[in-house]
């Protein structure tokens, strides 16, 4: 391996701890944009420089700068937020950004094209509503996910104790942030000696770090696609006993680059609840001090893992913790989508999860879901919006009395959640117009898709059967595709490489089908799968199951890894 370090160390090593020229970038009148080593810097403070793709043709003939403006992630540990932090999370988007919010995949809400005027209101106005954007990007662990839904009773509250506690412990120290949005105190990193950041160091880590925490059976936050998961272990009384802990899951690869491939995590060991967040630093450090800080491609902690081995990995975590792990214990998953609907938890109160169709939050003329949140956000007195991994929101724990007005309120803005099973288990990143990677369109063409799917289905039979479908623009994975039943994959403008075969539980990635295909191909490709399904599945089969069985695809073994550019059979 080179000991070269990649542009990105030493941009983060020269920073200060993330200053960089932040601060004089936001000052400078002349262009909407900052320099391009600050916008390495500004991702560590949860904020991406953007501009729209539909606009850069005629802003070049016309010799104009791009339409730029920023995105802004909020870091929302657990995805819990109160009515309070909607309604200001809804206004600030009215305000600062686009007009509508984006629920992320990571529990998060996004705002699109703030512009950089407006760059440090928005961020003040997020910390006024005691949230922050803090690691929400950047070569850290960022926002950390677990299972929003309360009808999992006592094993829930612990989920989401556990994701804060995390997310806290691992959240980078540095001053800067504070400094350059909020005005604070300037602190001289060096000042005796001072350690600013105890964890992370001056380069922080290799490259992003994700965590998740799941309560089987549900894997509604896919654990195994992550750095690092924590899996609860419940007893009969529903209380957390302990979590299995996963390493080396991740979803990004590059197209033409063998050398990069989706995997799915391993599970390493089983820890008690006390020993979680000093696991978790333990397997960040390590991480921090092996992984390749060369090529920023092969830096993700699935590859420290696939070149050294978990065994290797477990022993090193180990010597750091001073005591050895327990193995792990048995759990099994059967899905990984959201409880939509009406659930009931432990303590008698009633719980919604509405579906929001890839995550974006707006008014539309069938469906003013926008403003029907808001209404309810404004009478919701003793319960809270929980943000799921599957963009969609839980208006939860809402007394008897309440339920009855929360249900008019559902009811009169459209918010109850009556779509086909495949909608319903449909995800897509956001893509064209703003994404900076994306190679194709996926939160604007999925919709249409999965109508003219939809048909196939109805015609077949399947209208409410769930298959999971994901999209993304680019094969950089943020809409975890690489573990849905149909995923496709932005390969070129309009056009999409189609991978199937993956479990319904997310424990099985899938693979290549069709390279390269349109919306034309798509659909063709489907339509003889989908209704042969329908005649000829086994009761309970899942479609990534049975386009197994049938020999369509074959199942992805070899470490539950593989490169999504081959054709299919070649790394079976």
């Amino acid at each position: 391996m080179s000991e070269t370090l990649s542009k990105n160390e030493t941009i983060k090593e020269a920073s200060r701890y993330l200053r960089g020229t932040i601060a004089e970038g936001l000052d400078e009148a002349v262009t909407g944009g900052i320099v391009e080593d600050d916008q390495q810097l500004t991702k560590f403070h949860g904020i991406y420089l953007q501009d729209d793709r539909d606009l850069r043709p005629e802003r070049r003939r016309k010799r104009m700068e791009r339409a730029f403006g920023f995105m802004v992630r909020v870091r929302v540990p657990g995805g819990v937020t109160t009515p309070a932090q909607w309604l200001e999370m809804d206004r600030i988007a009215d305000a600062y950004g686009s007009g509508t919010l984006r629920l992320t995949t990571r529990q998060a809400f996004q705002f699109h094209g703030i512009i950089k005027t407006n760059l440090k209101r928005s961020i003040q106005a997020i910390n006024g509503a005691l949230l922050d954007t803090l690691a929400a990007c950047g070569d850290v662990n960022r926002n950390v996910i677990c299972n929003p839904n309360p009808h999992e009773s006592r094993a829930s509250a612990a989920a989401h104790e556990l994701a804060r506690a995390l997310s806290e412990h691992l959240l980078p120290q540095t001053p800067a942030y504070h400094e350059i949005w909020l005005e604070g105190e300037k602190i001289l990193d060096t000042s005796e000696g001072r350690v600013v950041e105890p964890i992370y160091g001056s380069k922080y880590l290799p490259r992003k770090f994700k965590i998740a925490v799941a309560i089987p059976p549900g894997n509604d936050v896919d654990v195994l696609a992550h750095d690092l998961g924590f899996i609860a272990i419940v007893d009969k009384s529903g209380s957390v006993v302990g979590y299995n802990v996963s390493v080396g899951g991740g979803m990004g690869m590059t197209h033409g680059e063998p050398e990069t491939f989706p995997r799915l995590a391993d599970v390493m060991a089983f820890c008690t609840p006390e020993q979680a967040v000093d696991v978790a630093e333990k397997v960040v450090t390590v991480q921090r001090d092996f992984g390749d800080r060369a090529n920023r491609k092969h830096a993700r902690l699935k590859y420290t893992i696939e070149d050294r081995g978990l065994k290797w990995f477990k022993a090193a975590v180990e010597r750091r913790l001073g005591y050895a792990l327990e193995p792990p214990r048995p759990f099994s998953f059967d899905s990984t989508g959201d409880r939509l609907g009406w659930t009931k938890d432990h303590r008698g109160r009633w719980n919604y999860a509405i579906a929001i169709e890839n995550g974006r939050v707006k008014d539309t003329p069938d469906r003013p879901m926008k403003t029907g949140l808001r209404e309810i956000a404004k009478v919701l007195k003793d319960g809270d919006f929980r943000l799921t991994p599957n963009q969609n929101v839980v208006v939860a724990g809402m007394s008897a009395r309440q339920k009855p007005g929360i249900e008019r309120l559902l009811k009169e803005y459209g918010l109850t959640n009556d779509f086909s099973g495949l909608r319903l288990n449909a995800m897509a990143c956001v893509a064209l117009p703003t994404c900076g990677l994306a190679l194709t369109d996926a939160e604007r063409y999925l919709p249409s898709l999965v109508t003219e799917l939809e048909n196939v289905m109805e015609r077949a039979g399947l209208r409410d059967d769930a298959i999971v479908i994901r999209m993304t623009g680019c094969p950089n994975g943020c809409a975890r595709p690489y573990i849905a039943e149909i995923g496709l994959v932005g390969r070129n403008p309009g056009r999409y490489n189609l991978y199937l075969g993956a479990a319904f539980d997310g424990t099985r990635l899938n693979k290549l089908y069709r390279a390269d295909v349109d919306h034309t191909g798509i659909v063709a490709a489907l339509t003889p799968l989908i209704e042969s399904y329908a005649r000829e599945r086994e009761d309970g089969e899942c479609f990534g199951d049975f386009v197994i069985r049938r020999g369509h695809i074959r199942p992805t073994t070899a470490g539950n890894r593989f490169h999504a550019d081959l054709p299919e059979g070649a790394n079976a």
